[in-house]
């Protein structure tokens, strides 16, 4: 079943809402990482590696989605953070942060979750060159 993005996404004052969250949940984690003491190469290093799941895109749109949306829900981060806080590790603690920082960057930017029907579909509107309006 194909899902029409234009009727499923966010759009007004919620989308924006989203955004800023996004920005809120960028600069906390990061915020967060710093006080870690881990060092900011190891920020720089990971901050993009959420991003490997645009491979699972070559098994298809759908699988895709799957992989894409369980590495940038907050679930993950979230459960990682439980994790090094209970072990108390503080590199299980950063990795978590860096997770966290990651996908509040994508939701700034309006990268949102990703429906099955495309890369470019997602709950927060269509991204890229596809986008409605562009």
């Amino acid at each position: 079943m194909e899902t029409n993005c234009e009727s499923t996404a966010v759009a007004g004052n919620p989308r924006l809402l989203l955004r800023l969250e996004g920005l809120a949940l960028f600069t906390g984690a990061t915020a967060g990482f710093s006080l870690t003491e881990l060092p900011w190469w190891l920020y720089a290093i990971l901050f993009l590696a959420p991003d490997a799941s645009f491979a699972a895109y070559g098994a298809g749109p759908r699988v895709g989605a799957v992989v894409y949306n369980a590495l940038h829900s907050t679930i993950g981060p979230v459960a990682l953070a439980g994790i090094g806080t209970l072990l108390g590790a503080p590199l299980v603690l950063g990795m978590a942060a860096i997770w966290a920082a990651h996908i509040g960057f994508d939701r700034m930017l309006g990268y949102g979750l990703k429906y099955a029907s495309g890369f470019s579909d997602t709950h927060l509107g269509r991204i890229g060159r596809a986008r409605a309006g562009a």
